[in-house]
């Protein structure tokens, strides 16, 4: 099938192509950037000398969406929800890996992201990603809402005890650990290696974007409406998410009857590792991969349970859970492409 990058310069678009360079049944065809039109993309990431001579277009004009099967937007915020119509959508299947279309209240959207929603009709029609939990809707969808790093780490750690009906909703904490690299490409003070290095900062505290997300999707899995507390933190390391969960267990919970949540959700899941006994997930075992790890912790002196889930935020944060969506959407295996084992040392 042929694919286009839109918005290919940046750190999730690369990753695109680079995994979809080495996919058996994908071919990116077209990749965008306004400010880098005529430019092969190797001028600006030396990894894809002598792999690729594609050049940045600065967009995919009208005509050339019919050519085309799928087609990722890897934009900032505020962008892709005027990128993507119903004409569109007619033409081409559409993986939005921004934020536009994750979060179904326009004016929830609008409130954190400080941005008008340009397409209100979609956001029903947007499927969201998470593809463990997610599957035969992803594999219906015309329009992809690809989750969010943080959100992607938090929910496959709480979903499963969320619908187990094993903790007290309103107790839960994610404390939560980012590289660098989730702050995109972009120049900023705050992500300066003088400033990151030899630093560890919580940042966006009661205030992150991804709060919302988060709370829609664990109130959509648990059944009722879920309030929590997100803090983020940034690590001097360019990639990788940690984020512990802490939550109340109900009166009767017992350590069998977590793992029996755990295994159940995920033993069939080829892109979750759930961490033998006494092992906990660290960054540098994920690193480069789709792979998710958990391992969880009862607490019985306060009786809580504590969950750690470790993803790379460019892969399974992001543009890997992205070509797993699209190969369930094309009616592939959703490992296609994507079963490289993780890269270390990193």
């Amino acid at each position: 099938m042929k694919v286009g990058i839109v918005g290919a310069s940046g750190y999730v678009g690369q990753e695109l192509l680079r995994i979809l360079l080495s996919h058996p049944k994908a071919e990116v065809t077209k990749i965008t950037s306004r400010q880098l039109v005529g430019k092969k993309i190797s001028e600006l990431y030396g990894n894809f000398t002598g792999r690729t001579e594609l050049r940045f277009s600065e967009k995919i004009e009208n005509e050339e969406l019919a050519e085309l099967d799928f087609v990722f937007l890897a934009l900032p915020h505020g962008v892709a929800s005027h990128w993507v119509t119903e004409e569109v959508l007619n033409q081409v299947k559409v993986i939005d890996i921004g934020a536009d279309f994750r979060i179904k209240d326009k004016e929830v959207y609008e409130t954190w992201y400080k941005t008008e929603h340009g397409s209100e009709s979609l956001l029903k029609e947007a499927v969201y990603g998470l593809t463990e939990w997610n599957q035969e809707k992803i594999k219906e969808a015309k329009l992809l809402s690809n989750p969010g790093c943080y959100p992607t780490a938090s929910a496959m750690a709480a979903i499963p005890l969320l619908k187990g009906g094993l903790i007290q909703s309103e107790t839960i904490i994610l404390d939560a650990k980012s590289g660098v690299s989730g702050a995109g490409r972009g120049v900023s003070q705050g992500v300066h290696y003088a400033e990151v290095n030899e630093n560890f900062k919580a940042y966006g505290v009661a205030t992150h974007r991804h709060t919302p997300e988060i709370e829609q999707t664990l109130s959509d899995a648990g059944g009722e409406a879920i309030t929590l507390n997100f803090t983020p933190h940034l690590l001097p390391m360019s990639r990788g998410i940690l984020v512990t969960m802490y939550a109340s267990l109900k009166a009767g919970v017992t350590k069998t009857h977590v793992d029996q949540a755990f295994q159940m959700a995920y033993a069939e899941q080829p892109f979750v590792r759930i961490m033998p006994e006494g092992v906990l997930p660290e960054t540098k075992w994920v690193k480069g991969s789709n792979f998710c790890d958990l391992a969880w912790r009862i607490d019985e002196r306060t009786n809580r349970v504590i969950v750690i889930s470790c993803i790379d935020n460019l892969i399974k944060g992001a543009a890997g859970q992205a070509i797993q969506n699209m190969n369930l959407m094309a009616g592939w295996p959703e490992e296609l492409g994507l079963l490289s084992v993780g890269q270390f040392p990193g």
